[in-house]
């Protein structure tokens, strides 16, 4: 009598199933240290699509800067989510334009810099002074807000300016040469304002482009 036989009837074996999206996007986190929200129920309030969904938490209010690309952490409920956007896009509104109302509207009174440049006053004055000085020099200053990622109380915001020197800049007059540099802020969400924040701006590229010495 061969092996086999001697070990009685074979059972079928069980398909294997494959892993759904969410179970692995849950054990991945776990493995990563982090943390994933499972997806619900079939049928139960599922969003029809991760894409569509956070382009449903945007202001679309014709004044306000519009994000390019958005990432939101739904953890965080879609009410939080939509605020920490809106301060967002009220802020860069700001930067955009120059209206102190829209950094009004997104800072806290106590908002603190952690990256102070030297010569910048601490707290809110800080930003309205350093608009007034970029707008000396590029007066069509824009800020194109390109990619927006809320995590928790975070607000991660990759951002690009443009505009014309055709203004003064630390004794310089413009020839009415194109300026574009690049920046990167992390804003720190409160209760209902931004209350600090840590940013880089590319300043090489900026001052280069001015014709102004570093």
């Amino acid at each position: 009598m061969s092996e086999a036989l001697s070990r009685g009837p074979v059972r079928p074996r069980r398909p294997v199933r494959p892993l759904r999206a969410a179970a692995v996007a849950v054990a991945l986190a776990a493995l990563l240290g982090g943390t994933a929200a499972a997806a619900p129920p079939h049928g139960a309030g599922r969003e029809p699509s991760s894409r569509a969904w956070p382009q449903r938490l945007v202001d679309r209010s014709p004044d306000l800067v519009q994000p390019k690309a958005l990432t939101v952490d739904r953890s965080i409920g879609a009410r939080r989510a939509a605020q920490e956007v809106r301060l967002a896009q009220q802020l860069y509104t700001f930067w955009n334009t120059g209206q102190q109302r829209y950094l009004d509207a997104s800072i806290s009174p106590g908002f603190r810099d952690n990256t102070l440049p030297p010569g910048r006053p601490q707290g809110p004055t800080g930003p309205v002074l350093a608009s007034r000085t970029f707008r000396a020099a590029v007066p069509d200053l824009t800020c194109e807000l390109s990619e927006v990622l809320v995590t928790g109380d975070r607000i991660t915001a990759r951002l690009v300016f443009r505009g014309h020197f055709t203004g003064t800049f630390d004794g310089v007059h413009g020839r009415g040469q194109g300026v574009e540099f690049n920046a990167i802020d992390i804003q720190h969400v409160g209760t209902d304002r931004i209350v600090e924040d840590w940013h880089i701006e590319d300043n090489t590229s900026l001052l280069a482009q001015l014709g102004v010495n570093s």
